[in-house]
């Protein structure tokens, strides 16, 4: 099963007041909220699983996550996708894989070979989840779709730390990692600058969306 893992940063808390707001919505909420249904609509309003997309979304922002609908966890990750993918930057595509959790499993052996902390292993953001704070959703039957997360601040360490192990793992992995390595340089470049000179700027994490 191909799949293609994509990418925005946000502010975590943004997304997780959308999470049981209900109608106490701010006004960025309402629009985040808005483009979320527009976009559940658009490409998911055909779908033929038990628990549309869209109503999945409206359970999320009512606060609970409990349909006993089969597939009810793929709808409910979409539409945290798409939830999330509203509170932040325009999204960008990282790669597509053929086998993507068994590929970045055999990556993270490499690079814990080489000294990576467990912490910083690719497969441990990607496949990790949501962040903690998140209120509890059902995952997906299959795995996909899926969103991953890894704060902004370990952009850099992650970074350098596979920069300082990429002449000592397969050969086969280094374009990859080479991907990796200049999106995550990029984002940290943002994040510093956002920081230090955008009053306005609050993003803390990249969220991952797989498939």
């Amino acid at each position: 099963m191909s799949i293609s893992i994509n990418h925005s940063t946000a502010d975590k808390a943004h997304v997780l007041g959308l999470l049981g707001a209900g109608g106490k919505l701010t006004e960025r909420q309402a629009r985040a909220l808005e483009g979320a249904r527009e976009e559940a609509r658009r490409s998911y309003g055909r779908s033929e699983l038990p628990l549309p997309v869209t109503e999945a979304l409206e359970h999320l922002v009512a606060g609970h996550a409990d349909s006993t609908a089969e597939y009810a966890g793929n709808s409910y990750q979409r539409a945290l996708q798409l939830l999330t993918a509203q509170c932040g930057s325009d999204l960008g595509t990282l790669a597509t894989y053929s086998r993507a959790a068994t590929f970045f499993g055999r990556l993270d052996e490499e690079l814990a070979a080489a000294g990576v902390a467990a912490a910083l292993l690719p497969g441990h953001y990607l496949f990790g989840g949501p962040p903690d704070e998140f209120p509890y959703i059902p995952g997906s039957t299959d795995g996909y779709p899926a969103l991953g997360h890894l704060p902004l601040s370990l952009t850099k360490p992650a970074a350098d730390a596979y920069r300082a192990a990429l002449d000592r793992i397969d050969a086969d992995f280094r374009y990859d990692l080479e991907l990796l390595i200049e999106l995550l340089d990029i984002e940290h470049e943002s994040w510093e600058y956002g920081t230090a000179n955008l009053d306005w700027y609050t993003q803390d994490t990249v969220f991952f969306y797989l498939g």
